[in-house]
């Protein structure tokens, strides 16, 4: 399958197979700490006082102000808990070890060598949200959420975390959501690429990549232009701008369907 989507799109194929070493760096040792704290379903804080950020993927809100918690926020803190509360864990960092807040953006592994964020994916606690500058393991934790969405586990259960139809977007903006449907057409204006989805891109759901974030795509031998009449499934945070929109920065948030 993979050879006839690169002989259909001559391209990489996009999702699951476009890791690669080139956009995956290799992760740093970041040391071994006592989790002391479990702040929500993906972030802890260590005894040394340092937070941690479970990079790549995105766990259900915990109650904030008069927000009510996310379903299954609670289940994932208690998975969270039994896994690495005040037990000793691994450290592994990718590009950016620290954020913008101070928080180091890690993954982490249990003595046993078992990976946290593999097994809240395994058990549909948490959806993938990569980062332009966290891409390592995405094709490993993309293929965990497969398995755990079609088993419909956790969360998956709950039409709360629905897969998104281009026609459902209005109704789930201003959050992370998973998009899938067959690409209208593409176009590229002033360097920017434009998927649609919709006959009018005044008002429907449209996939934006800035030309910085293009280039990304062409050094990977990805035509993004190519996509169209193609299947994709593609995640980040959706918001209104003509329509409904989602800005993709990397190839791990569009994933080619099988036909």
């Amino acid at each position: 399958m993979r050879a006839l989507l690169v002989a259909l799109l001559g391209v990489a194929v996009l999702g699951v197979s476009v890791h690669n070493a080139r956009a995956a760096p290799a992760l740093t040792d970041g040391g071994w700490a006592v989790v002391r704290q479990i702040i929500d379903g993906a972030t802890v804080v260590l005894a040394d006082g340092r937070t941690v950020h479970l990079v790549g993927i995105e766990a259900p809100a915990m109650a904030m102000g008069d927000l009510p918690a996310q379903p299954y926020a609670r289940d994932t803190v208690s998975a969270l808990a039994q896994l690495v509360l005040e037990r000793n864990v691994h450290l592994l960092l990718g590009a950016t070890a620290v954020d913008r807040y101070g928080w180091l953006q890690a993954h982490l592994y249990d003595a046993q060598g078992r990976w946290i964020q593999g097994e809240i994916l395994a058990r549909g606690l948490a959806r993938v949200h990569s980062l332009p500058d966290s891409r390592a393991l995405v094709s490993e934790m993309l293929a965990l959420e497969a398995t755990a969405r079609e088993a419909r586990v956790g969360l998956w259960a709950s039409p709360a975390y629905s897969v998104l139809s281009p026609e459902q977007t209005a109704q789930h903006l201003n959050g992370f959501a998973i998009v899938q449907a067959r690409v209208l057409a593409t176009d590229t204006v002033d360097g920017r690429i434009y998927l649609n989805f919709g006959l009018d891109w005044r008002t429907d759901f449209t996939v934006s990549v800035s030309a910085q974030d293009a280039r990304v795509f062409r050094a990977e031998r990805i035509d993004l232009l190519a996509l169209a009449g193609h299947s994709v499934r593609v995640r980040g945070w959706l918001y209104s701008l003509n329509g409904q929109m989602i800005d993709v920065t990397h190839p791990e948030q569009i994933e080619l369907l099988n036909e």
